[in-house]
């Protein structure tokens, strides 16, 4: 199975330096997986906000797009779980 590429928006960043080092470095590796498996089983569809998908990590949600036919997934949002869903 070839890899997608993953992409983070500029907010993304500043999401991460908000986040203790130690989280965000599990959170990193979670978005690293998403190059293989975007759509695992650990994904959650949101409901409210179309083509997006979520990945739990504490209490921390990764909040992402996938593209199939550009082979791309999109990071919009690495947010506490009582913020994330605020602004979808």
């Amino acid at each position: 199975m070839a890899s997608y590429r993953v992409l983070l928006k500029p907010a993304v960043e500043k999401d991460l330096r908000a986040i203790p080092r130690a989280l965000a470095g599990k959170i990193l590796k979670r978005i690293e997986a998403l190059r293989d498996n975007p759509l695992s089983p650990q994904s959650v569809k949101l409901v409210e906000a179309e083509g997006l998908y979520r990945i739990r990590v504490g209490d921390y949600r990764i909040v992402y797009g996938v593209s199939h036919e550009a082979r791309q997934v999109m990071v919009h949002y690495v947010r506490h779980r009582r913020d994330v869903y605020r602004r979808l």
